[in-house]
């Protein structure tokens, strides 16, 4: 990973959040509460989205099984049906499924810690941490989805970042972090109070 990511996000972090403790709090103070939701409902839907996309999985691991046995592929069932995740080998249909079983599998990989740290970002910095929370799920949505059509360009896993916002969804991460972390450094040094 190179530097620039990471001082982009932890600046924009850092001034979106003093803005938001200095100027913002005057006027968001009456309904902290509902601007403390907003992030919650971003990321149940980006939660809803991550079971229907796993769906999409279900129905490639079956397609491109079935396109595999026609072409005439042997021990098709071994290679690509549960209980292995991703299928077994080097045809184009086996890196056709594993484009879009990555599509879905890299979610996992830093959805739990979006999570928490946009709940904990959303207690102290509920405005830039509803932004940042934003940004990561269109940004996992067009990865994901370029990752997904990547397969039916050959299973060239490169292409996954085709769509322009794919990239922000690591900026949104970053921002998510850094945010829920600084929400943590307030309560711990009894700045910021729960409840």
């Amino acid at each position: 990973m190179t530097t620039k990511p990471l001082l982009i996000c932890l600046s924009t972090a850092s001034i979106g959040g003093v803005l938001e403790l200095t100027t913002a709090s005057k006027f968001t103070s009456s309904n902290q509460s509902q601007l403390t939701a907003i992030t919650p409902c971003i990321l149940i839907g980006t939660g809803l989205w991550t079971l229907a996309h796993g769906f999409t999985v279900g129905k490639a691991r079956t397609k491109y099984a079935a396109l595999a046995k026609k072409d005439g592929e042997t021990n098709v069932d071994e290679r690509y049906l549960l209980p292995n995740l991703y299928a077994q080998g080097t045809s184009k249909y086996v890196r056709a499924f594993n484009c879009i079983q990555r599509s879905h599998q890299q979610i996992f990989e830093t959805y739990t810690t979006v999570v928490l740290s946009g709940v904990m970002g959303a207690i102290s910095f509920p405005i830039c941490t509803a932004v940042s929370t934003f940004v990561y799920a269109v940004g996992r949505y067009q990865l994901s989805t370029g990752y997904a059509e990547a397969a039916e360009e050959g299973g060239d896993a490169s292409k996954r970042y085709k769509y322009p916002l794919a990239k922000f969804m690591w900026y949104g991460f970053l921002c998510n972090v850094l945010l829920g972390m600084g929400s943590c450094g307030l309560i711990i040094s009894g700045k910021k109070t729960v409840g």
